[in-house]
């Protein structure tokens, strides 16, 4: 009973504390968004809490909305309104997540939906435009009738609202997703220092267009432009991720800016300038989104032909032409450093009885069968080669033909003890270079003249027995 307690109790103080988490970082987002906030206390036109209630349903789950409703209804009981207000606000704040995430969820992918461009539209639509109407009817709707809005204002209150909840959802919900699915950079030397210098060089044109440096030059002429070469960047050398995390600090940089009167958005009215600032960053956004998901199908459909091109589209395993670049590699290896190699030819005795008996389906399955066999015994710096219908090749780099005729017997010996129905076996011919053959062909000659050698007393046993019957 102690042990089921124990259990039940760790079970409960996880999500409690996910929860806890979630909701704190939403009221800090809020506290610190709301300090801009003009027309009315509890509206501003900048406000990332919206995208961080989005992606904490969509990572989390829809049952973690009590932390929203709980973090939203502290943020506004302690800015403006009443509590009822405060409640009304929070439950449009809530809905506004729920329904973003249901819709993203049903028709754009979930939490992949920066993967595919109709899957970034689909977002856009749905937890941009739509769902975060919700939480600014509420809002405003709520206020106005408890007495701590103006109704004349409405329209100005409201369109601030949605904007800045929209920009929330455009701008900081990719970054979110897309940072946490894959936290750690897998980048090689040449790519950090090419993010540093994507960096820097972003940091520098943002200072210029959205801060004091060379403002008085640049601030009636529109060079936001010069923020856009940046972002395709980022899209076309690095992904989504990068894109959208370069978004978001051009964005930090453009808010900051233009709150102090720096840049093209800046006018005389700070919630003015903050709503076309946001717009412009929600498009800028979209389009690189979209660009970087375009860019990064067709290099995975590129990479996927490059596998068809030199994989076994059967078994997985590389084809004839890898076969030969990779005892080529191994040839120029042995000029460097000297040290030989050896290649393996296998053959799966009795494939054709096998289709005879079984069918071909369980042919096909044999061959696999040998292909996971040869995958499992072989190193990383090996290569297992489909060489072409039941023949099987294994390139062992740094091994003798001695290493070699022991990696063949383990082979033989698990695929002997797989107890799967039809039981294979298998010849194997080994061949070593430089010893028995100095070119391509000749070593695979070789080997296979040493494949035939082991299948000629099997061939014979076979046909005595025929006799004898």
């Amino acid at each position: 009973m102690e042990r089921k307690s124990s259990v039940w109790r760790s079970d409960l103080l996880k999500p409690l504390l996910v929860g806890l988490a979630a909701g704190t970082t939403y009221v800090l987002a809020a506290k610190l968004s709301l300090r801009l906030a003009t027309v009315h206390p509890s509206a501003s036109p900048f406000w990332p809490p919206t995208g961080i209630a989005i992606v904490t349903l969509l990572l989390l789950g829809v049952r973690f909305w009590p932390a929203i409703f709980a973090a939203a209804f502290l943020v506004n009981l302690t800015t403006a309104g009443s509590a009822l207000t405060s409640l009304g606000i929070a439950a449009g704040n809530c809905l506004e997540a729920v329904t973003a995430c249901y819709l993203a969820s049903r028709f754009a992918n979930g939490k992949d939906a920066f993967d595919r461009t109709r899957d970034i539209l689909r977002f856009a639509l749905f937890a941009g435009i739509l769902s975060t109407a919700i939480a600014a009817t509420f809002g405003v709707t709520g206020l106005a009738l408890g007495g701590f809005a103006a109704w004349h204002q409405y329209g100005v209150i409201w369109r601030t609202w949605w904007l800045g909840d929209a920009a929330g959802a455009l701008v900081f919900a990719p970054f979110l997703l897309l940072w946490s699915a894959h936290p750690i950079p897998r980048w090689s030397k040449r790519q950090f220092l090419e993010a540093a210098v994507l960096l820097i060089s972003t940091l520098l044109i943002s200072g210029i267009v959205f801060g004091p440096l060379l403002h008085s030059e640049v601030r009636n002429d529109p060079w936001t432009f010069l923020c856009t070469p940046f972002l395709i960047w980022a899209a076309f050398r690095f992904g989504p991720r990068e894109a959208s995390a370069i978004i978001c600090l051009v964005g930090a940089i453009a808010v900051v800016g233009t709150i102090h009167g720096y840049g093209p958005f800046a006018r005389q009215s700070a919630n003015d300038s903050l709503l076309l600032l946001q717009s412009f960053l929600s498009i800028l956004a979209l389009t690189t989104l979209v660009f970087a998901a375009e860019v990064s199908e067709r290099r995975r459909q590129e990479e996927q032909a490059r596998l068809l091109a030199v994989r076994d589209p059967l078994t997985g395993l590389a084809n004839y032409r890898l076969l030969v670049d990779r005892v080529d590699e191994e040839i120029k290896r042995y000029g460097r450093t000297g040290k030989p190699f050896s290649v393996l030819l296998l053959d799966l005795d009795g494939l054709k009885k096998i289709n005879d008996q079984y069918g071909h389906l369980v042919g096909s399955l044999a061959i696999c069968r040998v292909a996971e066999v040869l995958h499992l015994s072989c190193r990383e710096t090996d290569t297992a080669a489909r060489y072409g219908g039941d023949e099987f090749a294994l390139v062992l780099t740094e091994t003798t033909a001695e290493a070699a005729t022991v990696v063949a017997k383990r082979v033989a010996q698990r695929l002997s003890r797989d107890a799967e129905e039809p039981r294979l076996s298998i010849s194997i011919g080994v061949a070593e270079f430089p010893r028995d053959g100095s070119t391509i062909e000749h070593l695979l000659s070789a080997a296979d003249y040493s494949l035939y050698d082991d299948k000629r007393p099997r061939h014979k046993s076979s046909s005595a027995s025929g006799v004898e019957k």
